[in-house]
């Protein structure tokens, strides 16, 4: 495995007693490693102990988010521009990268997250050698225990969801490949893993989760937004028994995340919209969108990322024609009649709130980019020779994404016109913005008839309403089958997916909900991704399979084939 490892020794005294002039020279111990031996120094070392890398650009080029300019539009235009590098050509096919091990690429991906595995590991032993001689933790020794298995719990489960197929459920997760679930540091100069089933990935997190769930305690940090304080806590629980489908217990952590059900989340929710005037550069946007202090930040990342500089310096891949006009240029049954013009003659419908707060990427035609979710913090190190590092800061959790995740628990578990009032207040507060000022009329309250009308009794073309295929994925006793309540559920999952745009959100949901689609590849290919595509997983970092760890299956050669466009003739509707 490829990871740096975090050792932890006691240091040396001098074996001598001497009582030479260089006795104190010769008496300082030679190992200058910290000793953990006290609460303080755990919780320290926390602090580095989360990811540093920033899984959403490799996700987001895989979903339904991205097109490629190089393949022809309805018009046949086409462009030929370079890709940001050869990695984003491999992802973007769903290929195994091998071009990129750097920021924003699978291997950083799974360096990060088992460097910070090895982070809390090694406050786990201590705190397990403590209780092992009978010692009884005080409240800081719990709550850093707390912390540490949540590091654990939470860096697993991201590589379950970037290197796994989705959840399905105990039975299939038995034949699946999991990943490494690793419990104690490394001691080895090579050590060698089994990657185990996906049943075992997922039973060691949730233990991990909720051991740690009752732990935690706010007190234990200066800056808890940066850590797994409570909040933080039961939005990742949520988060993960949305994934299991365990929708009465997702319910609960959402509202707690709230503090408690009938609290109104309104004042959580993102005031990005309403501030428009005062942002004039991207770093604005993210400076504010990325506050610590700001009520929707559950918990924030800070990574090293160059994400915005694949989007906007690239411009072969974007988010552009039905990717652009089933997110930031899309319709929905509450903004349809707000419908704009580029200034060239065209002309499409768009939420106002994304009016003055998207970058362009070029010019229009590559692609557009939300401009809050993206944007870089730049680390100098040296501003006389401009250099040093770029930032992403990720809003790993968010009251909008526990509010739809609420909405989606709620209609699972039959309460339709709860999930309708949650997408009604992450819609309304988009609605206080600039672009809306005396148009206020236009938008159109939501209503189950409407909603049904839009997501099932018509299509509302550009992909923004794919089959859903989640019983299939992974069978619950909670379904639903009434056309209201199908179309409650497109609506849910279009509305995170404007709203978790570039985060890397949508690849993990294209997974758990079952979405198949199609995908143009440069002058004349095409590609499709299906329901259970083995491609959904993540191929192994091929410097991780090269130390030994068994690869993800592929599907045969043939399978995925990129089928020229002249293979295939039209015969009618």
């Amino acid at each position: 495995m490829k990871a740096n490892k975090i050792i932890y020794t006691v240091a040396l005294a001098a074996a001598l007693g001497l009582s030479s002039c260089g006795s104190d020279f010769l008496g300082t111990p030679t190992d200058s490693r910290v000793e953990l031996d006290s609460a303080e120094k755990l919780r320290m070392l926390l602090v580095s102990s989360y990811p540093q890398t920033n899984y959403a650009w490799p996700c987001e080029l895989m979903s339904d988010n991205m097109e490629d300019n190089n393949a022809p539009d309805a018009d046949g235009l086409r462009y030929n521009l370079a890709s940001y590098d050869r990695g984003d050509d491999e992802m973007f096919r769903w290929d195994v990268c091998v071009s990129n091990t750097s920021n924003d690429s699978p291997s950083s991906i799974w360096e990060s997250n088992y460097n910070a595995i090895a982070g809390a590991n090694a406050v786990l032993q201590v705190i397990e050698k403590w209780e092992s001689e009978g010692k009884e933790l005080n409240t800081t020794e719990r709550a850093v225990k707390g912390e540490a298995l949540m590091i654990r719990s939470y860096c697993h489960f991201i590589l379950a969801q970037v290197f796994c197929h989705p959840y399905r459920g105990d039975n299939v997760n038995a034949t699946l490949l999991g990943v490494p679930y690793i419990k104690k540091p490394e001691t080895t100069v090579k050590p060698s893993y089994e990657r185990g089933t996906l049943k075992e990935t997922y039973d060691n997190i949730r233990a991990d989760l909720e051991a740690a769930l009752p732990l935690i305690d706010n007190g234990l940090y200066e800056v808890p937004k940066y850590h797994f304080n409570k909040t933080a806590a039961d939005a990742y629980a949520a988060r993960f028994y949305l994934i299991t489908r365990e929708y009465d217990k997702c319910l609960e952590h959402c509202n707690n995340c709230f503090g408690g059900a009938d609290v109104d989340p309104t004042s959580y929710l993102n005031t990005i919209f309403q501030n428009l005037a005062n942002f004039y550069y991207i770093s604005d946007f993210g400076k504010f969108a990325q506050g610590s202090d700001k009520p929707r930040n559950f918990m924030l990342i800070a990574t090293y990322s160059v994400a915005l500089r694949h989007i906007a310096g690239s411009r072969r891949y974007g988010v552009i024609r039905d990717a652009l006009n089933s997110t930031i240029h899309g319709s929905s049954p509450s903004w349809s009649e707000f419908t704009w013009t580029n200034g060239k003659g065209g002309s499409f419908v768009m939420h106002p709130c994304f009016n003055g707060s998207c970058g362009v990427n070029g010019k229009s035609e590559y692609g557009n980019f939300f401009a809050g979710n993206i944007s870089e913090q730049f680390e100098y190190t040296d501003k006389i020779a401009g250099i040093g590092y770029c930032h992403v800061t990720r809003s790993e959790f968010t009251a909008e994404e526990v509010l739809l995740t609420r909405a989606e628990a709620k209609l699972f578990l039959g309460d339709i016109n709860g999930a309708l009032a949650d997408v009604i207040v992450w819609e309304n507060a988009r609605r206080k913005c600039p672009g809306a000022e005396g148009l206020e009329s236009l938008f159109v309250d939501l209503t189950v008839d409407n909603i049904r009308k839009f997501y099932v009794d018509s299509d509302p073309g550009y992909g923004i309403a794919k089959t859903i295929n989640i019983d299939d994925i992974c069978p619950s006793k909670w379904s639903i089958s009434g056309d209201n309540e199908k179309a409650m559920l497109q609506c849910i999952q279009h509305f995170r997916r404007i709203e978790m745009i570039h985060t890397g959100m949508r690849w993990f949901d294209i997974k758990r909900l079952g979405l198949e689609f199609d995908r143009k590849i440069g002058k004349d290919g095409q590609d499709h991704l299906g329901i259970f595509d083995d491609r959904k997983a993540v191929q192994i970092p091929p410097e991780i399979v090269a130390a030994g760890m068994q690869q993800n299956p592929r599907p045969a050669d043939g399978d995925t084939k990129v089928q020229p466009s002249s293979a295939y003739i039209f015969v009618g509707k």
